[in-house]
C-alpha cells in the first residue's frame, strides 16, 4: 500500500521526471479551467489521445504562458503505423497545443513490436529534441516485459483497474527494478462500469470515480493513474482521490469484490 504523501507526487520510473500521480486526459471534453485547477493541485501529466480537444490545448497554452512549461509533462499519443501519417499527426499536435516539442511520444495500442520505421522516426525526433521520451500502450499485458527487454521505451501505458488486475502478475513483477520504465495506467473505472449502479452486486455500495483512482494509486507499482474528466464536476471528484489517500484494507477488499463481480 502507498503512504498518504505518495498520492501527490512521485518519480516516473527511469525517466527521473517528477510527476503528480494523478494524470489527466484531454479527450473527454473538460474545460481548460478544470485542467488548470488539476495542475495547481500537482497533476502535471497531461495526456492527449487521438482527439485533441480544445480544453486541454488551451490549458497547456495558459500554463506555458505563465512560464511553467518545465513543470508540465505533455504526452502526444500517435496511432498511425505509416511513417508520413505519423509525422503529420505529430506536427498537427504541436500546432494545436502551441508547443515546440513534447515530453513524451506515446505509441498507441501495440500488442506486439512496433515497426522499425516508427521507432526510427521516434529516435529522430528525440535527436532533434522535439521529444524527450518514448512510451508505448497496449492491451496485451504479457508483451510489456518483452518490450522492456528492448530498451526502446521509457514509459508504459497499461490497462489496470479493480476488474482488470492481470498486471499484478503479468507485468509488475516481471520488470527489472533497476531500469524500470515509468508505469502509467488507464481505464481506472473500467470504461464506467465500476461506477455504474446497475452493474453492482446486490447490496454493494457503488464506487465513485475517485475510489477507482485510489484503488489504482494504492498499488506502489503505479506511477501515474489517468483520469478522464468530461467536465469540472468530474475533475473535482477525481481530485478528491488526492485528499482521501490510499484505500483501507476494508475498502480494498470491497473494490476487489466489485471488480470480480464485473468480470463474471
Amino acid at each position: 500500500m502507498a503512504d498518504s504523501n505518495s498520492f501527490t507526487n512521485g518519480i516516473l520510473g527511469k525517466t527521473g521526471l517528477k510527476v503528480g500521480r494523478l494524470g489527466v486526459s484531454g479527450g473527454y471534453g473538460a474545460p481548460s479551467k478544470a485542467f488548470e485547477m488539476a495542475f495547481e493541485r500537482g497533476c502535471n501529466y497531461f495526456y492527449h489521445g487521438s482527439i485533441c480537444r480544445e480544453g486541454m490545448n488551451t490549458a497547456i497554452k495558459n500554463i506555458c504562458n505563465k512560464g511553467k512549461r518545465d513543470k508540465i509533462i505533455v504526452v502526444a499519443q500517435i496511432y498511425w503505423r505509416f511513417g508520413w501519417l505519423f509525422r503529420r499527426s505529430f506536427e498537427k499536435f504541436l500546432q494545436k497545443t502551441g508547443l515546440d516539442s513534447v515530453d513524451v511520444i506515446l505509441l498507441g495500442w501495440y500488442n506486439s513490436y512496433p515497426p522499425q520505421k516508427i521507432l526510427d522516426i521516434c529516435a529522430e525526433l528525440k535527436e532533434k529534441r522535439l521529444a524527450r521520451f518514448i512510451a508505448i500502450s497496449g492491451h496485451n499485458r504479457k508483451a510489456f516485459p518483452e518490450f522492456a527487454k528492448t530498451g526502446n521505451y521509457d514509459i508504459f501505458h497499461i490497462r489496470y483497474n479493480a476488474a482488470h488486475r492481470g498486471a499484478e502478475t503479468e507485468v509488475f513483477p516481471n520488470l527489472d527494478a533497476a531500469n524500470r520504465p515509468g508505469i502509467v495506467t488507464y481505464t481506472a473505472t473500467r470504461w464506467g462500469g465500476l461506477v455504474n449502479p446497475k452493474k453492482m452486486p446486490k447490496g454493494e455500495r457503488t464506487p465513485m470515480a475517485s475510489d477507482c483512482y485510489r484503488f489504482v494509486l494504492s498499488n506502489t507499482n503505479v506511477n501515474v493513474c489517468i483520469a478522464g474528466p468530461k467536465n469540472m464536476e468530474h475533475m473535482t471528484e477525481a481530485l478528491t482521490a488526492l485528499d482521501n489517500g490510499p484505500l483501507s484494507q476494508e475498502e480494498m477488499t470491497w473494490m476487489r469484490r466489485i471488480g470480480d463481480h464485473l468480470k463474471l
